[in-house]
């Protein structure tokens, strides 16, 4: 009997150190890289002068009309950008993960992943090639008669849009796969069955199932959206005003780094609060939705 126990004790002992030895990287990750950078940053922001601390920077930032323009014109597009790939995205996940079998749906999967074999600067790129006035749609309208000269299609919030959709849709797809099958079919005809179209089904079934993959991509797609940097830059101009641009101004232009600090906790809060309204309004968890949404 006390050997017995001695040798539980002794694998319960294993067991842990096994645990702490393979999380203690993670901590110290987590630790180094998120941590302590944002608690500095944190502190960095409430610096008014070399020996004073206060709210200055947030004063700043709330009393300048044309920060609180750009930011919540970062949030709205951010969360427009977010349903537009969500409409995308449904059909897609969906097709994939319930009526495609064997190699179509390898293919179709391998498909939405190629893009992202490249990096986001160059997918970029690619789309400025297609869109600028000398690019492959302009010719095309013209060779077609459709248009009387170069069209400009950069450098406005549509085609920043477009970005931001090409180079995030994956973050979409991804979880709404996941989620969409574990779906078992049985419950799809059980309604059909009991007199349900497809929208009823849709609706009371397939919707309800999927929404802890919805919430996830959603949050994901949004959280990536606002902080995006290039696609904004190199697609909307120099007029998109995105707020990320604001805090690289204030770090890298203007060597500001007490108030691109404050720019980059109230970007952290708007956020933060945007997820909070939709997970409550979707009635789902964060912890739910990202668990099973992953």
């Amino acid at each position: 009997m006390s050997a017995s126990t001695s040798v539980d004790t002794s694998g319960g002992l294993a067991g842990r150190l096994s645990f702490y030895l393979v999380l203690t990287p993670f901590l110290l990750w987590m630790l180094l890289i998120i941590v302590l950078p944002h608690v500095d940053l944190l502190l960095l922001s409430f610096k008014e002068s070399a020996t004073s601390v206060g709210l200055a920077n947030y004063r700043e930032f709330f009393g300048e009309p044309v920060y609180l323009r750009t930011l919540a014109r970062t949030v709205v597009i951010s969360i427009l950008t977010t349903l537009l790939i969500l409409l995308i995205s449904w059909p897609v996940a969906y097709y994939i993960a319930k009526l495609a079998r064997g190699r179509s749906k390898t293919s179709l999967y391998l498909a939405c992943l190629l893009p992202f074999w490249v990096g986001e600067l160059v997918r970029v790129f690619g789309w400025t090639i297609i869109l600028r006035e000398t690019g492959l749609l302009s010719r095309l309208l013209q060779h077609l008669g459709v248009a009387q000269g170069p069209i400009e299609f950069l450098y406005n919030d549509a085609a920043m849009i477009v970005g931001l959709i090409y180079t995030l849709m994956l973050f979409m797809i991804v979880p709404l796969i996941s989620v969409l099958e574990t779906l078992d079919d049985s419950l799809v005809e059980a309604g059909y069955d009991l007199g349900g179209n497809g929208w009823i089904v849709l609706r009371q079934i397939v919707i309800p199932h999927a929404m802890p993959g919805i919430a996830s991509g959603c949050i994901i797609v949004f959280m990536l959206s606002l902080g995006s940097f290039l696609t904004p830059i190199l697609m909307g101009g120099k007029s998109s005003q995105w707020f990320t641009e604001q805090i690289y101004t204030q770090f890298i232009t203007r060597f500001n780094w007490e108030l691109g600090s404050a720019f980059g906790f109230v970007l952290l809060a708007a956020s933060s609060l945007v997820v909070w309204a939709g997970l409550k309004l979707s009635g789902q968890s964060l912890s739910s939705s990202l668990a099973r949404g992953s």
